[in-house]
């Protein structure tokens, strides 16, 4: 059984990092700063998970896994904050979002 716990651990650590490296190889590929704030929170999100997922399963049922079940919960809390309190600010800022292929940066009229 021990195996099996070190096994679904190892793939959930290694898919875990495989998302964020592939998640930040793919960020610099969308065109504007809002497209990647939200693949970047959502590859965050999802590749700690998997990271935390993976360790939880090597600690076992201790202390620990409590600790990391709290940083996931904070993780889950914080990530979307985040990135709503830097997208307000980028709209503060007066950065506006590509809207047309081309990448040219322009407004949608109201």
């Amino acid at each position: 059984m021990n195996t099996v716990l070190d096994l679904i651990s190892w793939i959930c650590l290694l898919a875990g990092g495989t998302v964020i490296i592939i998640g930040a190889v793919g960020i610099n590929r969308f065109p504007d700063f809002f497209t990647r704030l939200h693949a970047a929170s959502v590859i965050d999100t999802l590749g700690c998970m998997l990271i935390i997922l993976g360790l939880i399963f090597q600690a076992g049922l201790s202390i620990v896994s409590i600790k990391l079940v709290l940083i996931v919960f904070f993780i889950l809390f914080t990530t979307p904050t985040a990135a709503h309190a830097l997208a307000k600010a980028a709209i503060h800022g007066k950065i506006k979002p590509v809207l047309s292929n081309s990448g040219e940066q322009t407004s949608k009229s109201s």
